[in-house]
């Protein structure tokens, strides 16, 4: 079962009635059109030693200052993943290049230049934090001619340096498609994971992603990340809520695994702001299950589908997942992600 929500077009008054007064701003009716989360979007905080540990790195967060996406970004597996060592940065600056419409970083076609004492001070954050896992998130640098690659190695070099007992893991750009750009990123790099995410289905691309971007794109770099170094693991990112159908995300799972990828997630797409794309649907947990049974059954060595799971939801259990470890969706779940794998999961979300 999937609640579909209406599209603005469809909305009373949308037309040339007498249903919205004419003093009502754009801004206001798009506010008043935003539907309520279903009953299903909650999590639970961890417990234990997961929570001790989430409250020694939000104290190092605090007294040393440090930023994190997480944070920023109000992630609502923070919790979660701080209490079991990883957590998320953001580098090269907080304007991007492109204007996807469901994300709600600024953009420019020329942001502020790079920082040069940037990958020193990731580095003191990362040792700081106390982490075991982190995720290097980058915004689209299509001004500079390498697209970022230079300074992302840098700054995953730097923290590698500082904590060598930490797991890297990069999402990252296309790098505007530059397979040159991506080796010289990639060869001897200290990282356990690349990351790249298509965002949603193919036939969606022109509506979700900036004209520059494309799934085909996406997989493209992926299969090249594997090709230049088959050691690492590969990862990528499904949005859903955003027009597809089921059976679209069932075969873009099936694109992304024939490309080699790995590791894969899949959560709900939410309305950062007004004038981004409004949410399609929200499908139910039992939608989240199937398309978790779905990704094991075709071949990915781990997998994390769920409403609230992100991009880098339990990043450093995922890859331990792949590596053959305990699938992160039975260890002490808090509800984000779904699956067919653990028994209370299968009652829970064939009865909803």
């Amino acid at each position: 079962m999937v609640t579909r929500l209406p599209l603005a077009k469809d909305a009373p008054g949308s037309g040339n009635g007498c249903a919205v007064t004419p003093s009502e701003s754009a801004k206001s009716r798009r506010s008043r059109e935003r539907k309520r989360l279903p009953k299903w979007f909650k999590t639970s905080l961890p417990v234990g030693e997961s929570q001790v540990r989430y409250n020694e790195t939000k104290t190092r967060v605090v007294e040393n200052g440090l930023n994190t996406v997480c944070e920023e970004a109000r992630c609502p597996n923070v919790h979660d993943c701080w209490g079991r060592g990883t957590a998320t940065f953001m580098i090269a600056g907080d304007v991007c290049t492109r204007g996807c419409r469901f994300c709600a970083i600024d953009t420019a076609k020329n942001p502020p230049p790079l920082d040069p004492s940037e990958p020193e001070s990731l580095a003191e954050a990362v040792s700081r934090m106390g982490l075991s896992h982190a995720v290097i998130t980058v915004v689209n640098r299509d001004d500079l001619p390498d697209g970022g690659a230079r300074h992302y190695r840098e700054c995953i070099a730097a923290i590698h340096e500082k904590s060598p007992d930490v797991g890297l893991e990069l999402l990252c750009s296309d790098l505007d498609g530059d397979m040159e750009s991506l080796s010289t990123l990639l060869e001897g790099l200290p990282l356990k994971v690349f990351a790249h995410n298509v965002e949603c289905v193919p036939r969606l691309d022109s509506v979700v992603r900036d004209p520059r971007a494309s799934f085909e794109r996406s997989i493209s770099i992926l299969v090249e990340a594997k090709r230049i170094r088959p050691d690492m693991l590969t990862k990528s990112s499904i949005m859903v809520g955003l027009g597809e159908t089921d059976e679209e995300v069932s075969e873009a799972m099936m694109r992304l695994r024939s490309a080699g990828v790995d590791m894969i997630t899949l959560g709900q797409y939410l309305q950062p702001g007004d004038r981004h794309l409004q949410v399609d649907r929200f499908p139910e947990p039992s939608a989240f299950a199937k398309w978790d049974r779905e990704a094991r059954e075709i071949g990915f060595s781990a997998v994390a589908s769920g409403p609230l799971v992100r991009s880098s939801y339990r990043a450093g259990l995922l890859w331990e997942e792949a590596k053959g470890g305990e699938p992160v969706v039975t260890r002490e779940s808090t509800g984000s992600a779904v699956s067919f794998l653990k028994v209370g999961q299968i009652s829970q979300t064939q009865t909803i």
